[in-house]
């Protein structure tokens, strides 16, 4: 029994005539009233009282009408979230972040976006350190993922640069430069104890920290290396030190951190990255062309 039989069963059962159900059906009448009788002949029973002018269902026929438009939905079902599926419109996409670019603004705007418009994906996220989320879109546990960092280290990822976020100095409340209040250049947090963030041997922001800091002519002087930029962060707000940060993060600890922009000879960006893998998902492949909109659009406001 295939699909067309059970259209070709509902039509008749429908019309009650089989002249009026072929037309419907587009066929000639008498290889539907064939394919009826086999239907009946592979189900071993009669669905319809026939008469010389007319076809009208029975009581067997009328139970199998119930179960036939059923089937029949059923498969136009399949193939409505097959062809969703293909294009994107539905499935599952894990959606990597670290907590730093979370705070972006871009980010939960895209993703609600996201969301609004394709309600039929399932959205799966992790926080993790840059270079384990690099890794896990590479090896396709993640299918995308938000970072700051290029992807230069993996050929194999393709990326949208959602912002260039220009970088700030993060210093305790209290603290002598913090006072002033003013842009402030890197030459001038040569002697500060650093806080830095990174995964050994992991991309991220020091990849433009540190060759900034040369070009003002000092390597830091580190007295802290953490996992997450957040926890340099809380550090600089226990006083410990003093770190850059993208501006995005200054929302964090204000009444006990001071942000101050870098002069403009210091000033340096660093850029907010959707990372997906050249082979893509289909929902990843959504996601990616509406970032790459809305960094455009940003870009223009």
């Amino acid at each position: 029994m295939e699909l067309r039989h059970l259209r070709y069963f509902v039509a008749v059962a429908e019309e009650q005539h089989m002249t009026r159900a072929a037309q419907r059906l587009g066929i000639q009448q008498p290889p539907l009233s064939q394919q009826i009788r086999d239907l009946e002949r592979e189900l071993g029973v009669q669905l319809f009282d026939r008469t010389p002018r007319s076809i009208r269902l029975n009581a067997s026929g009328q139970v199998f009408l119930k179960d036939a438009r059923r089937l029949l939905a059923e498969a136009e079902a399949a193939v409505a979230r097959v062809r969703q599926a293909s294009r994107g419109e539905s499935g599952r996409i894990a959606v990597g972040y670290t907590s730093s670019a979370s705070l972006h603004p871009l980010v939960p705007k895209l993703l609600r976006a996201f969301n609004e418009k394709h309600p039929q994906v399932d959205l799966e996220f992790q926080e993790n350190a840059t270079r384990d989320l690099l890794e896990a879109v590479a090896n396709e546990s993640l299918d995308a993922a938000f970072v700051r960092s290029t992807t230069d280290r993996y050929p194999a990822l393709r990326s949208v640069i959602l912002d260039k976020e220009p970088m700030v100095v993060a210093l305790p409340v209290g603290h002598r430069l913090a006072i002033r209040r003013k842009a402030i250049s890197l030459g001038e947090l040569a002697d500060e104890p650093w806080i830095f963030y990174r995964r050994a041997d992991g991309p991220g922001i020091q990849d433009e920290l540190m060759p900034a800091c040369r070009k003002a002519g000092f390597t830091p002087r580190i007295v802290a290396d953490v996992p997450r930029l957040l926890s340099a962060v809380t550090l600089v707000s226990a006083g410990k030190g003093i770190t850059i940060v993208p501006q995005a993060i200054g929302a964090v600890h204000q009444e006990s951190v001071a942000y101050l922009q870098l002069a403009r000879a210091s000033a340096f960006t660093i850029p907010l990255t959707l990372v997906y893998r050249r082979t893509r998902s289909a929902p990843a492949e959504r996601l990616a062309d509406m970032a790459a909109r809305t960094a455009k659009n940003a870009r223009a406001t």
